[in-house]
């Protein structure tokens, strides 16, 4: 007697699930922080430089865009302004940047956050781009940013008032 084709199939997927294995449940997520949502934990801030240490990486320049936006310090984005934006260094920075292409160097005000594109370090404005001689439509260049001075708010910790215990 002949196995009917339904049971045929059967065997074959059985066959196959036990070459396979076992189904497993995927796995858990981790935990989130207490209070954080799933954006705030996806986009984690990283955290501030405070060394002073030298960075090297890629720099960006900012579209145009961007031009009059509010940066993260409040002020408006002014493209001809020696300004910058950093993932790490604390706003209000004084910084040198020197593109290790050209050999050219500018001061900047760091008054911005990002870039926001993995592997780059710094965002610059168009004059300071000019000032370097980065080429806007090259994409990014390779530079160096040294802090030159951090904001006296980012240099030392908040005072905390002595406890009274009586």
């Amino acid at each position: 007697m002949a196995t009917p084709p339904f049971e045929r199939l059967f065997g074959i997927v059985l066959a196959a699930a036990a070459f396979v294995g076992p189904a497993t449940a995927p796995a858990a997520p981790a935990p989130r922080p207490s209070g954080a949502t799933a954006s705030a934990v996806a986009h984690a801030t990283p955290r501030l430089d405070r060394t002073g240490r030298r960075q090297v990486g890629k720099a960006s320049v900012y579209a145009s865009r961007f031009n009059g936006r509010r940066m993260a310090d409040g002020t408006r984005m002014d493209p001809q302004d020696d300004v910058a934006a950093s993932k790490t260094l604390p706003l209000g920075t004084t910084a040198q940047v020197t593109s290790l292409e050209t050999g050219r160097s500018a001061v900047v005000t760091i008054r911005d956050r990002g870039p926001h594109v993995p592997g780059r370090i710094v965002d610059l404005s168009p004059a300071t781009a000019d000032k370097l001689g980065l080429d806007r439509h090259a994409g990014v260049s390779k530079v160096a940013v040294t802090p030159i001075a951090l904001p006296a708010s980012a240099t030392a910790p908040a005072a905390v008032p002595p406890s009274r215990s009586r």
